[in-house]
């Protein structure tokens, strides 16, 4: 997943380009492109976005983006980052890996944490995959958490809390991002929410949570594509096009449907999330929260069996970072995992003192 950048010329010059392409192309709703009755000025700007997005899946590993840190640039490939915690009613504990992968540049960030929110214990976790650069995944990471428990209907209303929260974060990274480098970058998000007896997921993009309730594997995100039907509608409804450029891309560009930040695509590329609530009892075990760089070569069902048997999360996330690695998996490699424990105070005493042992490093 990720967009086109235009290099060799200066990025505002790119961006204008990028957005005559796309505005041209959207309005004159081209099905075919090779007739000898288009005038060169419809020919060129379509070939150009043609050329860009066939020569993209090539050079896309090779890509530098100014405002990515590279691991690779610096000699130093950096280490796989892992960590871990547990609640402070020992409700729940949780684990998370992330590591660059075969990427140039990290553009991954998470967030895996507790909160007190007005003498409550909720828990935030969230996996925010950024493409164009990482600036928009960093900016979420820093905001939406702390937006979303200062919003009025946090407890009242918690979904509509959390959708109003998603907009405000998105145009609120739009406009601090106006004139900077950073004003065309885009970022998934994937959130889960702990507040009493109740998990709240949200999703914008193509990162995806997955919980283990009753030993099954249930998706409760969905993946945004533009190629789904009711996207789709909506792309073209509000004026754009989805093309097939690798794979279905908006405009021919972007690889998902919903996002945050994206600035040149924001009229189609929203970051309306869906919600979905779950009751949290004894049926559900553990919630996994991953970057499409696990999903792409790990099946749902295969990441639940792979978890289920270790109940340290730090360990259970580290498991699935290294298999995704092994599998191919050419993305950065972000894992959550959320473990809900039984009401068990020996088990919650002893994976308190396991938190933050760190397992064995990749092979």
């Amino acid at each position: 997943m990720g967009s086109i950048r235009i290099f060799g010329m200066a990025e505002r010059k790119s961006s204008l380009l990028l957005q005559v392409v796309i505005r041209v192309a959207s309005s004159a709703r081209i099905a075919v492109i090779c007739g000898r009755w288009f005038v060169p000025w419809v020919v060129r700007p379509t070939l150009l976005l043609l050329f860009l997005v066939t020569l993209f899946p090539f050079c896309h590993s090779k890509m530098v983006f100014s405002n990515s840190v590279s691991g690779a640039q610096s000699g130093v490939a950096p280490a796989p980052v892992s960590g871990g915690g547990i609640s402070q009613n020992a409700k729940f504990s949780y684990g998370y890996a992330s590591f660059l992968g075969k990427r140039p540049s990290m553009e991954d960030f998470f967030e895996a944490r507790t909160d007190v929110v007005n003498g409550e214990i909720v828990g935030l976790f969230g996996v925010f995959d950024g493409h164009g650069g990482a600036r928009a995944a960093e900016y979420v990471k820093q905001n939406l958490f702390s937006n979303l428990i200062q919003h009025p209907k946090f407890f009242t209303d918690t979904k509509a809390a959390i959708a109003d929260t998603y907009t405000r974060t998105d145009s609120e990274f739009l406009k601090s991002s106006e004139n900077s480098q950073n004003r065309d970058a885009g970022s998934t998000a994937s959130t889960a929410v702990l507040v009493g007896d109740r998990l709240m997921v949200a999703n914008v993009g193509d990162s995806r949570v997955v919980i283990c309730r009753g030993g099954k594997a249930i998706a409760v995100s969905r993946d945004h594509k533009p190629d789904q039907t009711d996207e789709r509608r909506r792309i073209e409804e509000a004026g754009g096009f989805v093309m097939w450029a690798g794979t279905w891309r908006v405009g021919g560009v972007l690889a998902v449907s919903r996002s945050f930040g994206d600035r040149l695509l924001k009229q189609f590329v929203v970051a309306d999330p869906e919600i979905q609530e779950e009751a949290v009892d004894r049926s559900l075990e553990f919630l996994i929260l991953a970057s499409d760089g696990l999903w792409d070569v790990v099946t749902n069902e295969d990441a639940v069996a792979m978890v289920q048997s270790i109940e340290e999360p730090e360990q259970a996330a580290r498991k699935l970072m290294q298999e995704a690695y092994q599998r191919g998996s050419a993305d950065n490699i972000t894992c959550i995992v959320v473990r809900f424990l039984a009401n068990d105070a020996n088990c919650a005493t002893e994976l308190q003192a396991s938190v933050g042992n760190s397992a064995a490093e990749l092979r």
